[in-house]
């Protein structure tokens, strides 16, 4: 905050003469700068704090500057990483850190031919039900570890189905689909996009794509951005650092 901010901001419990003796700034500097318009670059600024800030607690304050910086992109909002990092430090805002990752879920098929990527880090979507993002990951539970498959709707941001079980098998993400399309009927020629795990590219999964009217798509190795919204839910979900219960 600069030292005029600062006179602003304080002026309500302090007088602006004493503030500016105190500081050693002249009043007239402090007016001057008082009465400067506001530039094209601080009304922007100001706009998206404001977005930021949304998505912030959206998130319930779990977000860090990367995953705020997704989803500005996935809202079509085009901006520096770098200056959402400022604007945030600058507004206070921090995310949620978790531990190192340790198990690992996509494991690939060398065999198979995984689908081309239809979405190319654009995750918008204009109605419902039009692109689905799906991953497996781990939680930790009082009796081991348990694997969660879900699905997003990227529209939305909802999770439309899932499945949790103790094994990696193809059966996993396809109760997952089974929930999901049961539950949202989708019209035919929606995209669901994952990356190229091997529950993912095995022939019966890419069946009961077909059978549902589902079109795949499958990121690139090796980059979470490009299904950056399903790595969001997964960072979120983890950073609050709690064991299930199974019942």
């Amino acid at each position: 905050m600069s030292i005029y901010r600062f006179i602003d901001a304080e002026k309500a419990s302090y007088p602006v003469s004493a503030l500016c003796r105190v500081l050693r700034i002249s009043r007239s500097g402090y007016y001057e700068w008082k009465d400067r318009p506001t530039s094209n670059r601080e009304r922007e600024n100001a706009t998206l704090t404001e977005r930021i800030r949304e998505i912030h607690q959206r998130s319930r304050e779990t977000y860090g500057y990367p995953r705020v910086h997704a989803e500005l992109r996935a809202l079509g909002v085009r901006c520096n990483r770098k200056r959402v990092a400022r604007l945030m430090r600058k507004d206070g805002l921090r995310g949620c850190t978790r531990g190192r990752r340790r198990k690992h879920t996509t494991r690939q098929d060398p065999l198979a031919i995984p689908a081309p990527d239809l979405v190319d880090r654009n995750f918008c979507a204009p109605a419902p039900d039009r692109l689905w993002t799906a991953d497996i990951t781990h939680l930790p539970t009082d009796e081991g570890f348990l694997y969660l498959a879900f699905i997003l709707d990227v529209y939305s941001r909802k999770v439309v189905g899932w499945s949790m079980a103790s094994h990696l098998r193809s059966e996993l993400v396809a109760a997952a689909l089974e929930m999901a399309t049961r539950r949202r009927n989708p019209s035919a020629g929606l995209i669901h996009h994952s990356d190229r795990g091997a529950q993912y590219t095995a022939l019966s999964f890419g069946k009961k794509l077909e059978q549902a009217g589902i079109v795949p798509s499958m990121s690139r190795v090796g980059s979470a951005l490009d299904n950056a919204i399903s790595e969001s839910f997964v960072s979120t979900l983890k950073a609050h650092r709690r064991q299930y219960t199974c019942k």
